[in-house]
């Protein structure tokens, strides 16, 4: 009972901070170049960096529906803030099943002093970036596009497919260095997420970055795994925009997608996300309609 009343308290915490922080920002952020650092400062200090994060570090271990609550709770304040933040859980639940070393690095990281990004080249089904063994270690050549939220993170996990088709993984300073270049992206809708390309050019990775060396196959069972995180963001869209429309038809589609999205194993998973963001953009057009945009 103890576990039901702190996970409730979790997601009654997260409305809060949407309703009063980030939903009267929220056209100011989408305007910005980039999310203001208090907005996911505050985010820090309330806990929610270490929420998928194990309690021995700090984290709030928060797992599941509850898990995927709370992040559609945020959503529906500030989709560009929440989508940054979103990054940062892969990495501290991939690092909690890492070699000790790495795992020491959780610490910080469910406390948010250390905010990590991902960039995900090497999982693509054509990989843009390569990891080749040199005389001196492993080294990185190609690039990773859509890496979130630079100059707002301290690390990014770097995913690199070898020539044998395995997955080289490497928790890398998002800094620029002689050999990574980054380019910055213009989009059309998060715009201050801050994401950007980069582009590395033969460049080393230390020993002790990596973080996994495993065979891509195995990849794509966790990435399945792991799909139901981002619906919660098309979910919080919508469930602002039923709360500004208030009580409606699209109050029940909303419960009965999220119960849905629940209890979907992998394969449903992306017929029901692409449900999700299809239902946003209708409660998005209904607001718009019945209020002028």
């Amino acid at each position: 009972m103890g576990r039901l009343t702190e996970a409730a308290q979790v997601i009654a915490s997260a409305r809060r901070l949407a309703d009063e922080l980030l939903f009267p920002a929220a056209s100011m952020v989408d305007a910005a170049e980039t999310v203001p650092v208090g907005h996911l400062n505050t985010l820090a200090a309330l806990g929610f960096y270490g929420l998928t994060g194990p309690t021995e570090a700090g984290g709030l271990g928060m797992e599941g529906p509850a898990a995927w609550r709370t992040i559609e709770e945020l959503a529906g304040g500030c989709l560009t803030t929440t989508f940054v933040w979103l990054q940062h859980l892969g990495v501290v639940q991939a690092l909690s099943k890492a070699a000790p070393h790495m795992q020491e690095r959780l610490v910080p990281m469910c406390g948010g002093r250390v905010r990590a990004g991902i960039a995900l080249g090497g999982v693509r089904p054509e990989p843009t970036l390569r990891a080749e063994l040199s005389d001196t270690g492993w080294v990185l050549d190609g690039y990773s596009p859509w890496v979130t939220g630079w100059g707002l993170i301290d690390v990014v996990h770097v995913a690199a497919r070898t020539r044998d088709d395995q997955v080289l993984w490497c928790l890398l300073d998002a800094v620029p260095a002689a050999s990574v270049a980054v380019h910055h992206l213009r989009l059309a809708a998060v715009n201050a997420s801050s994401t950007v390309t980069l582009d590395f050019d033969r460049f080393p990775v230390p020993e002790d970055r990596i973080t996994f060396i495993f065979p891509y196959s195995q990849w794509q069972e966790i990435d399945s795994m792991g799909l139901r995180p981002n619906g919660s963001l098309s979910l919080g869209l919508t469930g602002r925009c039923c709360r500004l429309l208030g009580p409606g038809y699209l109050d029940d589609e909303l419960g009965q997608l999220r119960q849905d999205l629940d209890g979907a194993d992998p394969g449903e998973l992306p017929r029901l996300r692409a449900a999700a963001a299809e239902m946003a953009l209708r409660a998005a057009a209904a607001v718009v309609t019945a209020s002028g945009s």
